[in-house]
């Protein structure tokens, strides 16, 4: 992947739906170009989908933290599945390590958020966690709305 690719990637995280002229403009190149970089990136596996990002996800959550877990014994498979039930679970991570699992939690409010970690806290197998929340988010590969 060279520069060109990185550009165009980026430009895709901003709005993924951007036409092929409109993607070229702004990489300066010709419209088979771009078209060309994409459907290699795409083949190539490094593009492997698009997806849409909703309101909701951003703006019903302002309370949204990260928590890493410590896994007592075999049972990380219940656990994670435990966990991907839960509403306020947008995503969970495996990892190396003094942690476990990286769970990144998103709620209402504070006291939802408190409810939450609770919860998490006592789904046997869990042996420890820390939670920090998350205060401003500089910059993400997420679609800004």
């Amino acid at each position: 992947m060279d520069e060109l690719d990185e550009r165009l990637i980026t430009l895709l995280r901003h709005n993924a739906r951007r036409s092929i002229s409109d993607l070229a403009a702004d990489l300066g190149v010709s419209r088979a170009t771009a078209r060309a970089r994409l459907a290699r990136l795409e083949h190539s596996g490094e593009i492997v989908g698009y997806t849409v990002i909703l309101r909701a996800d951003t703006t019903n959550q302002p309370v949204r933290g990260i928590m890493m877990i410590e896994i007592e014994g075999q049972v990380t498979d219940r656990v994670i599945r435990t966990l991907g039930g839960l509403p306020a679970v947008s995503a969970i991570h495996t990892t190396n390590g003094r942690w476990d699992l990286i769970v990144e939690l998103g709620t209402s409010t504070l006291a939802d958020f408190d409810a939450v970690l609770r919860r998490i806290r006592l789904i046997a197998g869990i042996a420890n966690s820390e939670t920090s929340l998350l205060l401003a988010t500089p910059r993400s590969t997420k679609a800004k709305l």
